[in-house]
């Protein structure tokens, strides 16, 4: 007779945020000298990182009586933490609008429209500071038209860089607290600064490395144009502060796809653009990483909203023409 071990029953889809797996990603980095670990975020249940700073957040502002029910949640997003938002809010009762660029993939805009999110496109980048700066500015018209709406704010919210003290918990606690490099992806550089304030708080010797967009303008590089969505960024932050990070690493467009297909194809793990430059980031950065060192990363999203883009060879030959010398994806070119 087959028996089933429920170790847990959660009260609602909700609670499944968090507590996701951390795998021992043995293969995708040839005859390393460390140790490497990938959390999977994609675990969580609108399959990103972003499940966590949205609920957070929206949690926070209902425990404050700031946002009720039947009020607007506006927010600003590349993809991630709109999805987040739709789950959270169609949960608790709350209307999402969110501001997006035309960086959005088509899966990710079908899965918000399927949640009933109203989507505010912008289409034309301001000179200072690109799409980003233009989906901002169209937040704030909203938010002066909308009655009983509520800017979650991502960029500035400080609940943001708050959840993931717990995301850090839960890293150190299934490595028994040694943890030698954390590599994360920027953008708000909320979930940065959040594992690099726990760090500092609970001085600990993790060093922890940032992983740019060539084109973003977080560390002080010109920006350029991104065709991946949901690394870099094109205004400065409002969390960062470079004297909690050790150092930082730079991956392009081509990086993150390659990295992706890698990552796919030795240790059959579909993930998204992010995750994707983040293993470039760490073999980029592997000859400067101590013998048995445990490093870390955060395997932010899910692959399937990249089928599109990422994971089709014919967008990769038109928008990104370097990859055909710089990786074969599986089943070739």
């Amino acid at each position: 007779m087959i028996t089933q071990n429920i170790t847990s029953i959660s009260e609602s889809i909700i609670d499944t945020v968090g507590n996701t797996p951390l795998v021992k990603l043995n293969n995708v980095l040839n005859d390393s000298h460390f140790n490497l670990f990938g959390k999977l975020e994609a675990a969580n249940p609108a399959g990103s990182i972003k499940d966590r700073t949205s609920l957070f957040i929206l949690k926070q502002a209902l425990a404050s009586g700031t946002i009720k029910k039947g009020d607007t949640v506006i927010e600003s997003s590349s993809g991630n933490m709109a999805v987040g938002l739709a789950q959270a809010c169609l949960y608790y009762g709350l209307k999402l609008i969110v501001v997006v660029d035309p960086k959005l993939n088509s899966h990710t805009e079908k899965i918000l429209r399927t949640y009933g999110v109203r989507i505010e496109h912008v289409t034309v980048p301001k000179k200072n500071g690109g799409y980003l700066a233009a989906r901002l500015e169209r937040v704030q018209q909203l938010l002066d038209q909308i009655p009983n709406s509520y800017w979650s704010n991502q960029y500035g919210n400080q609940n943001n860089p708050l959840t993931h003290h717990e995301t850090m918990s839960e890293l150190m606690d299934s490595l028994h607290g040694k943890l030698d490099y954390l590599f994360v992806a920027t953008s708000t550089c909320g979930t940065l600064m959040g594992c690099a304030d726990y760090i500092h708080e609970n001085h600990l010797n993790t060093k922890i490395i940032a992983v740019d967009a060539v084109g973003s303008v977080l560390f002080g590089g010109p920006p350029l144009k991104r065709l991946i969505p949901g690394h870099g960024a094109g205004v400065p932050s409002q969390f960062l502060d470079t004297n909690r990070i050790y150092d930082h690493v730079y991956v392009d467009d081509v990086d993150c796809a390659r990295g992706c297909w890698s990552l796919l194809e030795k240790e059959a793990i579909l993930c998204g653009g992010s995750s994707g430059g983040m293993i470039s980031a760490v073999r980029k950065y592997s000859q400067k990483i101590e013998q048995d060192s445990n490093c870390a990363l955060f395997l932010c999203d899910r692959g399937e909203r990249y089928l599109d883009t990422i994971y089709n060879r014919d967008w990769l030959l038109k928008e990104l023409p370097e990859s055909k010398n710089a990786f074969t994806p599986i089943g070739g070119w």
